[in-house]
């Protein structure tokens, strides 16, 4: 009986568009049920109407210990998983697994957090499921509005957050941190697609998305992971009318034989072509680096895309990164010189000249971008750009089909 009372539950969030927290906990259905005859009930309604409800109103899934078979299709198919750290999530448990012969196994050995949080299935991990439902609610503040009282970290902090030296890494989680309303950052799928972070914030108390290069993963280059990761962010603010942020510092998409075996040109694009159709405001922010087609799709294919695209004064641009075109477009003239300090001085000068053509300033003033601005005023412009996009229409039903699981 309890899928009559799932189905009848779907059905009114579905009319009246209730969001829905889902407790997940549990091993699927069991084949010596006897309640209701049945061969083998795979016409039962509950992940259909499930399902339908993607995209509708947000939906949360929490789980705590074993979530498996039909509870886990369950978790998976909400918007975001929150679990606590003694879950073990599969598609199929112990008695599945040993059924289809492919060994036995206990229930802990199947899915545990270890590996459901850096493979992505986990956006969220929490000690208990007291943290859970706090989380809960946290996340679905966000898509009930803007929030009257807010404060924030002294904005001029964000002036040294990025270091002068060019070559030297710095932490973009304190970057977001001083930026959003103080405690208003939720990050989700932290453990998965390093090279990017994706974030709920508040900025004077309105929801907003933010999607940032991590430049301490692979100096922030852009791989199948984190593609995939802010891509599936990106349908997620879309759906329910939540402006983006892109935090821009990347040297480009992730190149090399090992990085293509990922199928790389179809995940990187994701970015692309999601980018460029998304209807809610978008905002790139450029950090540091700005190179080649990357930092393109964090601008939804190019920097007149977004409603502005500036840079802090750290900011660097190119068609790729500056050592490694010195090295291909002078590789000539660096070898036809013999003595070794001599080589590096020039190489060290022509890096320095390129730096120079593509600083902030110099392609802000050939209108390659809207502005550089004093990262104190960060916040500033943000604002500006969301009181001056219209409102959101309202609408009766879906503003997307669904959004993808992944």
């Amino acid at each position: 009986m309890n899928h009559k009372k799932k189905d009848r539950m779907f059905e009114i969030a579905e009319k009246w568009r209730l969001p829905i927290v889902f407790f997940a906990e549990g091993g699927g259905g069991r084949p010596g049920d006897t309640d209701i005859p049945f061969s083998a009930n795979l016409h039962t309604p509950a992940f259909n109407l499930f399902a339908k409800l993607s995209g509708l109103a947000p939906i949360v899934g929490i789980t705590s210990g074993r979530c498996f078979a039909g509870n886990a299709v369950i978790l998976g198919c909400c918007d975001v998983v929150i679990a606590t750290q003694n879950s073990t999530i599969g598609m199929g448990g112990p008695a599945m697994i040993e059924g289809g012969g492919l060994g036995v196994f206990r229930p802990e050995e199947v899915g545990p957090v270890s590996v459901q949080s850096p493979n992505g299935v986990i956006d969220v991990v929490v000690e208990d499921e007291e943290e859970a439902v706090v989380v809960a609610k946290q996340y679905l503040s966000y898509f009930q509005g803007a929030i009257d009282d807010w404060d924030c970290p002294d904005q001029r902090l964000l002036r040294r957050t990025i270091p002068e030296d060019r070559l030297r890494i710095y932490d973009v989680r304190t970057v977001i941190e001083t930026m959003a309303d103080t405690g208003s950052v939720l990050e989700l799928r932290k453990e998965f697609g390093l090279g990017m972070v994706t974030a709920l914030i508040r900025i004077e108390g309105r929801p907003v998305g933010i999607i940032a290069n991590n430049p301490v993963h692979l100096a922030g280059a852009i791989d199948s992971d984190g593609s995939d990761k802010a891509a599936r962010f990106m349908q997620l603010c879309d759906a329910y009318d939540i402006p983006m942020v892109f935090l821009c510092d990347t040297p480009g998409n992730m190149v090399g034989p090992e990085a293509e075996k990922t199928a790389l040109v179809r995940h990187c694009c994701r970015l692309n072509v999601i980018g460029a159709n998304v209807t809610v405001p978008t905002f790139t922010i450029v950090l540091r680096k700005g190179y080649g087609l990357g930092a393109q799709a964090m601008a939804g294919g190019g920097f007149h895309s977004p409603f502005f695209t500036i840079s802090w004064p750290t900011g660097e641009f190119g068609g790729m990164g500056l050592e490694g075109a010195i090295k291909l477009g002078f590789r000539d003239e660096l070898m036809a010189i013999e003595d070794a300090d001599e080589r590096m001085a020039r190489y060290e000068e022509l890096v320095a000249g390129m730096y120079a053509q593509g600083k902030a300033i110099n392609a802000a003033s050939l209108f390659e971008l809207d502005n550089v601005i004093d990262p104190a005023d960060t916040r500033d412009w943000i604002m500006a750009g969301l009181r001056s996009a219209p409102p959101p229409p309202k609408r009766e039903g879906k503003k997307r089909p669904w959004i993808d699981t992944w």
